[in-house]
Formats: structure tokens, C-alpha cells, sequence
């Protein structure tokens, strides 16, 4: 019965623990730590790169926990935009869960089209003449072949996502055995003079550009969040997925970060023109098993790149689609696929900022590429979001927790920490790019659509605020269908009921 009246509501809950972490941590171990080994060596200067890494794992536990606590209790599509709605409407009516979808329109395809850049990376140790163009063209074609995946029902995504899952993991686990059969303690262990000088300003903005590369590499343990209204028995799956994602990819990142570290010098990763430095997985293999070994592993990392943008796409266009269809972003947005139950718009306007924000990061860097996504994100998202946590336990007690944060507030002040040192450092690691002005104009210019899509709509501030609180206990089932049902009053108190119909009421609110 929970399924059918999900399928009414749009989404079917078919996704289990299982496929739930293998999305999970697909989308945080694909392309990421493969070309950032170089990228954190360069931030810290030497193998105590490892520490980026560590502080990565101590804020992604952090932040997991928030995401853990809200997933469980509002296991609604599109994950952020369903918390910040239900927590800061008291206040501010719609404006933080539509400035969330704003910049999720921008960070999620960014994030994207970094894996598009590894895939073209590591392409070139197989092609080594490949040209600027040609490299270009490659990736552009593998964004429209992800699209094209993406086109179909999401059970069979889900069952090849647990495919394109067990290769990440093949692919992972024959590095790492490759660099601890010819691994180099001096080598790993070696470290240059002053490399721990805690009382030097360049130690902490290294450490600021590590933790920056370190929670990038880890992004993806809230993937399934964003598919909240897809997951069977959310309150349960929804924490365990993404603790046992985030635990099971730290012990990975770490032994694949030592290990490379003691089979390949580290200055060799600075130097531009060196394999190290572009594909550093293909370079441990071929010394460890040779260059045929290295060609076979590296298909299998361009297939692991290919799972995380899949998973991250296929979670990040769900965003878009619950918040038109409550009516908190534009109409068009609402509308699913009449056969395949997709989100259509997000799904096509999501391709296309990965496909701009691919060819931005292979005509500067992926460095940049990296800092932009990640202020964009915490101005919004993840410093709300943590806020957001106590907002609700204040605004909302009565509401089903089936998960309650360990050690609450403690990893939510962690993550604020994280965040902030993350945005603060930002210009400094991005000389010369602006992340964090550009990260303010892009809200700025969301305070603006807001603004005339409030006037038009005649929401707050042009008309009353409407209180959704769906899923308080005894709200018509919505804790596990997450359906359009009613639930919504103004700030008189006046019911303020969204037009029944389900998926019909959306597609209809969309045309």
C-alpha cells in the first residue's frame, strides 16, 4: 500500500540499504580521490597530505550526522530543499529552500562535471596524444551518454548503479593492493622540514585548501538524502546508508592515499608533466604491475567515473522537482516524464550546467572548479542546514525522529567549524578567482528570482506565509509517502491545500 500511494504521489519507494550505500558511495569514491592525491599533496607540500584526508572524514562524519537526523525524520525528494522548507518557513516564508534550489542548480552539475574531468584525465595515459579538443569533445560526449542513462525508470538505474558500484570498488581495491605490494615507508613517512609547523600561516591555509579537497572527495554521502521519497523504510535506511558509506570510504581513502604515497614520490605529483600528476592511479600500477596492468585498471577508474557523475546526477535532478511541486520553484520543474517518472527539466538543466562547468574546469583548472562548487554549496546548504537541525527541534518536537543525533549538538558544531573554515580560506586557495564573491552574487542574484517569482506567485513577502508541517506525527501518512497531500495554512492559520491528483497535480502544475 506504501508503494502505491508513493507511486500516486510520483516516486516509487523501491530502493533498499543495499542500493541505497552502493549510490551512496559510488557518487563519494568515483573519480574524486584519484585526481585529488596530487591536488592535496600540492596543498600541503608533501606526504603529511594525509591529514587533509582525515580532517575530511572528521567533517563529513560531522555533517553526515546532521543529514542523518533530518533524512530520517523528512524523508522527502530533494533532501535539503524539504529541511530548509520545513525549517526556516516560520521566518522567512519560501526564500531559504528556493535560494537552496538555486544554488543546487549550480553546485550539483559543478560537482558533476569534475568526474567528466578526471574521466578525460585518465583517458590520456591511455591516449597520450590526445588534444586539447579532442579531450574537450570526449567529455562533452560522455555528459549527453549520462543523460541518455539517466533517460528510464529509476529501479533500473538503481540495479545498475550496483553494477558500475562493484567495478568502483575493483577498481579501488586493485590499486591499493598494487601500492602495498611495492610500498616505501621512507618514501610515505618521509616528510620536509617544518611540514608540521603549526604556528605558520601557511600550514593553516594549506590545511584550509586540504579540508577543502578532503570533504570534496568525500561529497556523495548525502546522495540518497536527495532520493528520500525513492528509499523503503527511509527512517532506518536513510542514517545507515550514509554513516556506513561515509565509515567504509574513509578506511578506503586512507589505505589508497598511504599507499600511493609510498609507491610514488610525491614531487613527482607537483610537476605538471609527469603521469603522477594527471593520472597518479595508472602510474602506481605500472610500476608496481606493469603498463598492461596499468591500461586494464585504468579503464575500470573511467568506469568508476562514469558511476559517480551516473549517481550524483540521478540524485541531484530530484531537487528541483519536489520544490515545484510544492510550489516553491518554477512550475516547469514539477513535471515528471509520462512513462518513466523522471524529472525531465532538472534532469536536462543539470546536463547543461555539467557540461559548461566541464569545459570552465579544463580551460582553468580543477582546482577552481573545486572551490566554487564548495562555496557555492556551504553559503546555503550546509551552514543552514546545520542550523536547521536545532530550528526544527525547537520549531517541531512532536515530529517523528526514528534517528537522533549522537552526542547532539557536538557534530553539528564540528561541521559549522568545518564549513566556515572551508569559506573563509576560500579566496586564498582560489588566487585570483573570487569564489567567494562570486558564490555572493550568485545568492544575490537568487534573492532577486525569488523576488519576482514571489510577487507572481503572491507568497511572503507579497502575500501570507504558508506553514507546511506535513510531516508532524498524524499528517495523513505523509512521514512515509512524502505525497502532496494537504497540510498547509498560512500565517493566519487558514488552510492553504495544494490541488490533489499526485503526479497529475504536479505535471499539471508544470505546464
Amino acid at each position: 500500500m506504501p508503494e502505491l500511494l508513493d507511486e500516486r504521489a510520483g516516486f516509487v519507494r523501491r530502493i533498499g540499504l543495499f542500493q541505497a550505500t552502493a549510490i551512496n558511495m559510488s557518487q563519494m569514491c568515483g573519480i574524486g580521490p584519484f585526481v585529488t592525491i596530487p591536488l592535496m599533496v600540492a596543498a600541503f607540500g608533501g606526504p603529511q597530505a594525509v591529514i587533509g584526508f582525515l580532517a575530511g572524514a572528521v567533517l563529513a562524519l560531522a555533517d553526515g550526522l546532521v543529514w542523518a537526523e533530518l533524512g530520517a525524520s523528512l524523508p522527502g525528494a530533494g533532501g535539503s530543499y524539504v529541511y530548509l522548507r520545513q525549517a526556516f518557513q516560520y521566518r522567512t516564508g519560501k526564500l531559504m529552500p528556493f535560494l537552496f534550489v538555486w544554488t543546487a542548480m549550480l553546485f550539483i552539475p559543478l560537482g558533476m562535471s569534475t568526474g567528466v574531468i578526471g574521466f578525460v584525465q585518465y583517458l590520456g595515459y591511455l591516449w597520450p596524444g590526445m588534444s586539447q579538443g579532442q579531450g574537450d569533445a570526449v567529455g562533452l560526449v560522455v555528459t549527453v551518454g549520462i543523460v541518455v542513462l539517466l533517460w528510464r525508470r529509476v529501479e533500473r538505474i538503481a540495479r545498475l548503479t550496483v553494477v558500475l558500484w562493484v567495478v568502483m570498488i575493483a577498481a579501488v581495491v586493485l590499486v591499493i593492493v598494487a601500492a602495498f605490494t611495492h610500498f616505501s615507508p621512507q618514501r610515505a613517512f618521509t616528510y620536509p622540514a617544518h611540514a608540521f609547523e603549526l604556528t605558520a600561516g601557511h600550514f593553516w591555509v594549506g590545511f584550509a585548501a586540504g579540508l577543502t579537497i578532503g570533504i570534496y572527495d568525500y561529497l556523495g554521502y548525502n546522495t540518497i538524502a536527495y532520493m528520500g521519497a525513492e528509499i523503503r523504510e527511509p527512517g532506518r535506511t536513510v542514517p545507515r546508508a550514509i554513516i556506513a558509506a561515509i565509515l567504509g570510504i574513509m578506511a578506503i581513502y586512507l589505505l589508497l592515499q598511504i599507499g600511493t604515497l609510498g609507491v610514488v614520490d610525491w614531487r613527482e605529483m607537483l610537476d605538471p608533466h609527469s603521469t603522477a600528476s594527471s593520472s597518479v592511479a595508472s602510474a602506481v600500477l605500472e610500476r608496481a604491475w606493469g603498463r598492461g596492468a596499468a591500461g586494464t585498471v585504468t579503464v575500470l577508474i573511467l568506469v568508476t567515473a562514469v558511476a559517480s557523475v551516473l549517481t550524483g546526477l540521478l540524485g541531484g535532478s530530484r531537487v528541483p522537482y519536489d520544490a515545484a511541486r510544492d510550489r516553491v520553484f518554477f512550475r516547469p520543474y514539477g513535471t515528471l516524464h509520462p512513462r518513466h517518472r523522471f524529472p525531465v527539466l532538472g534532469l536536462l538543466t543539470m546536463g547543461t550546467v555539467m557540461a559548461a562547468g566541464f569545459l570552465l574546469g579544463r580551460h582553468t583548472d580543477l582546482a577552481t572548479i573545486i572551490q566554487l562548487l564548495t562555496t557555492v554549496m556551504v553559503i546555503v546548504q550546509s551552514l543552514a542546514q546545520v542550523a536547521a537541525v536545532t530550528v526544527l527541534r525547537r520549531r517541531q518536537p512532536a515530529l517523528r525522529r526514528p534517528y537522533r543525533m549522537w552526542l547532539y549538538p557536538l557534530p553539528g558544531l564540528v561541521a559549522l567549524v568545518g564549513w566556515l573554515v572551508i569559506y573563509g580560506y576560500a579566496d586564498c586557495n582560489a588566487p585570483g578567482r573570487h569564489p567567494i564573491e562570486w558564490s555572493l552574487a550568485w545568492v544575490a542574484a537568487g534573492v532577486v528570482a525569488f523576488l519576482c517569482w514571489a510577487r507572481r506567485e503572491k507568497e511572503w513577502p507579497f502575500g501570507p506565509k504558508r506553514i507546511d508541517e506535513r510531516y508532524l506525527e498524524g499528517d495523513e501518512r505523509s512521514r512515509e509517502a512524502d505525497g502532496p497531500g494537504d497540510g498547509h495554512r498560512d500565517g493566519h492559520g487558514d488552510e492553504a491545500g495544494r490541488p490533489a491528483g499526485g503526479a497529475a497535480g504536479a505535471a499539471g502544475a508544470g505546464g
